[in-house]
């Protein structure tokens, strides 16, 4: 037993008095040459674990980690508690030869304590040859998650570590994580083959921490009210993609917030010192990928916010970890839209099946998350292994502090899933409420859908009940989406087996959010929100029907419903103010806005309502630079493939961009597309179709030609009309 004075050590070395949690039971048992695998919350104090034995050894530790941002944080750590500059280095591509051989020069003098380096250097046969030839004291994987496939971070080339270390020095091992679920755990406990390690697992329980939900509406105007009522405050924004970062951090600066970008695709330098500078607070947000974060020792970080939904539950725990850890104020806030999981689930196709089939359960587990009505703390805790009791949350997460109600739902959930049995599992959930709700909107008389058994057997509740029932059947795993057609509703067996023995099954009842798409979202959050003005919405579709019918053309045309359901938050009486309005261009508002600004601004008069001016926030001047190049390059008539690859987008992401400039008052010209697909006889009769249609539906236009034209056939010829007939 190796006998030390670590509390003495540790006041020399980091100027602590005593050890948090259970480091010092982990530090002896490194000491004592044991494998030790410790699963500690962020914050909790994992770096010391390994740092400050690797200081009281012989030899050097090597540290495993993932990121080169995360060695350079670890590494000016440790040089800051000692005098000598070599006691820590890092190992990866980042430096030169000459760097290299001064870094393998301290490790043989035996200056080195700590070695940091990347699962991709340890493979290199040089570094192995090297590192075989010197003292190692024990091995040390940080964020050691990336080993498990189940993993929120999988990295292929950690699962070849052990095979490594054994090439190495046969050395006691740690293994350091902030997130393991118990499958995880195992998964790596089994490929170190370390399963004797003794294992040290904290609570995952942060109860300084504030969890809470809101639906993605406007969510650029909501972050900038939401940092600037917490002016000089720290806090990361996580967005899933480098575009939406640069484009979001842009959009800060514009606005007067101190924001800086981080993402894979800065060069190393930029990267550097972006984080330096936040960490120096010479920058108070940080706009990032999830490349960032991992291991930045930054305490007085005070809010979280994700832009986008993290692809699970593990990413979204280590991901809002980076609050608070100094245990003070720490408030994480996710924007939801289900649209966000249907891109990812998209983003899976094409992968290997296992790999399928464990991002899907993954995604599962965060929109049961994100749409739970039950404390959330209680939900993360018990998704790694741990019991809560939900009392001692003490209305630190959005579901304790705006509780809702709970009723029995059984009939109703039988009553649905038989519904989608009726349908043949061919509709979208907004035409399923319709169905049972009683309403007989175009599409259900078109399909005689009215005729069935089961049309209104719902009727004593709305549509919006239904579509409550419905996200709590697919969260419970009764239904499920299929992508591939729309979005289409099927039943799971675990549905078909309710139907066959019906449960008791709680509903949640669920108070109705805008969602960034118009449709209703049943998220609940803390801020107040602008009132949904029903009676300015009826006015305003009555105008519409009346200039479709004076001018012959779709409603649809004129203004779309999520335009309408927008001008009756924003109340806007100035061509200005409607061009700021969702899927309203300069063009479309010229055309067709005059009408419409005098019946709001005879509302607004009439009923003197206070509008919603307390905030403006600027647009970028430059963001739609990609948007004239699209045009551009259109009217040079080149194939929507290659310019969608010029830009890096895939064609169903070119598409929603010509449909966006489109429905914005843009006229756009495709024809030289649209012949070389489809003959003229084809063409008239789809056009002829969106003329008369009371919708713009693409799966109701699919389902009237029997499956004649594919998805992107329809697309292309509505984008045609729109153009032509709204523009």
């Amino acid at each position: 037993m190796v006998q030390t004075d670590l509390k003495g050590a540790l006041r020399t070395y980091f100027g602590f008095d005593s050890f948090k949690g259970r480091q010092e039971d982990i530090i002896n048992n490194v000491l004592n040459g044991k494998n030790t695998f410790v699963i500690m919350p962020t914050g909790g104090g994992k770096s010391l674990c390994y740092q400050l034995p690797a200081l009281l050894s012989e030899g050097t530790a090597i540290v495993v980690s993932p990121l080169i941002a995360l060695m350079k944080n670890q590494v000016d750590a440790i040089r800051s508690i000692s005098n000598n500059e070599s006691v820590a280095h890092f190992l990866n591509s980042s430096l030169s030869k000459t760097e290299i051989t001064r870094v393998k020069a301290d490790i043989q003098r035996g200056q080195t304590k700590l070695l940091y380096v990347a699962p991709e250097s340890l493979t290199k046969q040089e570094n192995i040859d090297f590192l075989t030839s010197v003292d190692i004291s024990f091995f040390a994987i940080d964020e050691a998650h990336c080993i498990s496939e189940w993993g929120h971070d999988f990295r292929p080339e950690y699962r070849r570590l052990r095979e490594i270390f054994e090439k190495i020095s046969d050395v006691p091992i740690i293994a350091l994580t902030a997130t393991a679920t118990p499958k995880v755990q195992f998964d790596i406990q089994k490929n170190l083959n370390m399963l004797d390690a003794t294992l040290y697992k904290s609570s995952f329980n942060r109860d300084n921490l504030y969890y809470e939900i809101r639906p993605k509406k406007e969510v650029e105007r909501e972050i900038i009210r939401y940092i600037r009522a917490r002016e000089g405050k720290s806090g990361i924004i996580y967005c899933l993609s480098r575009k939406k970062v640069e484009q979001l951090s842009e959009l800060l600066q514009v606005n007067g917030v101190n924001a800086l970008p981080y993402h894979a695709g800065l060069d190393a330098a930029t990267r550097a010192r972006h984080q330096d500078m936040f960490l120096m607070e010479e920058t108070s947000i940080i706009v990032a990928t999830i490349a960032f974060g991992m291991g930045i020792d930054k305490p007085d970080v005070r809010f979280v916010i994700h832009h986008d939904i993290p692809k699970s539950l593990e990413s979204y725990y280590q991901e809002t970890g980076r609050a608070g850890r100094d245990g003070g104020e720490g408030e994480c806030v996710v924007f939801y839209s289900y649209k966000d999981i249907e891109k990812l689930e998209k983003f899976l196709q094409g992968k290997p099946v296992t790999e399928q089939e464990i991002g899907k359960q993954l995604l599962h587990e965060i929109v049961s998350f994100t749409e739970t009505s039950v404390c959330r703390r209680k939900f993360i805790l018990h998704y790694f292994g741990e019991v809560f009791d939900e009392a001692e949350c003490n209305c630190m997460c959005d579901n304790c502090k705006y509780p809702r109600e709970r009723s029995e739902g059984k009939e109703y959930v039988k009553l649905l899933i038989d519904a989608v049995d009726m349908l043949d599992e061919q509709q979208k959930a907004k035409h399923l409420c319709a169905f049972i709700a009683g309403n007989l909107t175009a599409d259900i008389i078109s399909y005689r859908h009215d005729q069935l058994a089961l049309f209104g057997k719902g009727k004593e509740r709305d549509e919006h009940f239904w579509n409550a029932v419905i996200r709590q059947s697919l969260v419970a795993g009764f239904l499920s989406k299929d992508i591939e057609t729309f979005g289409t509703l099927r039943i799971t067996e675990k549905g078909k087996e309710f139907t066959k023995n019906p449960e008791s099954f709680l509903l949640i009842k669920e108070r109705i959010f805008e969602g960034e798409d118009g449709e209703e979202n049943d998220i609940v959050h803390s801020s107040k929100e602008g009132a949904f003005d029903q009676e300015l919405f009826d006015l305003l579709m009555d105008l519409r029907k009346s200039i479709s019918k004076s001018k012959n053309i779709p409603a649809f045309v004129i203004f779309q419903e999520p335009s309408l359901r927008d001008m009756c938050l924003q109340y806007p009486i100035t061509m200005d103010e409607l061009t700021n309005i969702q899927g309203v261009g300069t063009g479309k508002a010229a055309r067709y806005g005059a009408p419409f600004l005098a019946l709001i601004q005879s509302y607004v008069d009439e009923n003197e309502i206070e509008r919603p001016q307390d905030m403006v926030v600027k647009s970028l001047i430059n963001k739609s630079v990609l948007k004239v190049q699209l045009i551009k390059n259109i009217d040079r008539k080149l194939p929507l493939e290659d310019i969608g690859r010029s830009q890096g987008k895939t064609m169903e992401e070119i598409l929603e961009e010509v449909e966006g400039i489109v429905s914005s008052g843009t006229r756009v010209n495709i024809n030289y597309y649209i012949d070389d697909i489809l003959d003229a006889d084809n063409q008239e009769e789809i056009y002829d179709y969106f003329k008369s249609a009371e919708t713009e539906d693409l799966i109701a236009a699919y389902k009237e030609f029997d499956g004649d034209y594919t998805e992107e056939e329809l697309r292309l010829m509505r984008i045609k009309f729109m153009s032509e007939m709204a523009n």
